[in-house]
């Protein structure tokens, strides 16, 4: 099955509105959002969705919190540089030098419920 353009733009603004549900000083993961919005399987729809961020005009998304199921930065590369480290850190979020999350995200991240 094939999503259809409108769609395609409904689902990037559901990921959007569940990532704005994110605390300051918290992280969640893609696969968090995706079963959150009820696709258990599609943290990688989610990572999708989320490198589009920087080209949205919504600049209240907070991409930076988003992770890895394992605290990895992988989105950091659409930030440019240490950008997405040096704002998880801003909010009090250690970051160890192999850019994992210090604490694991079950005692330190965010699974956001209904």
């Amino acid at each position: 099955m094939t999503r259809s353009k409108s769609n395609h733009t409904d689902f990037f603004k559901d990921v959007y509105e569940v990532a704005k549900l994110v605390p300051h000083g918290r992280v969640t993961s893609y696969g968090a959002i995706a079963e959150y919005l009820g696709i258990k399987s599609g943290a990688r729809m989610v990572g999708w969705a989320m490198n589009g961020v920087n080209t949205q005009q919504d600049k209240e998304v907070p991409a930076h919190r988003v992770v890895n199921s394992k605290g990895l930065l992988t989105g950091k590369v659409h930030f440019g540089g240490n950008r997405m480290q040096e704002l998880l850190e801003a909010e009090g979020i250690t970051i160890k030098n192999d850019h994992r999350c210090k604490t694991s995200l079950r005692c330190f991240g965010t699974h956001v419920k209904n």
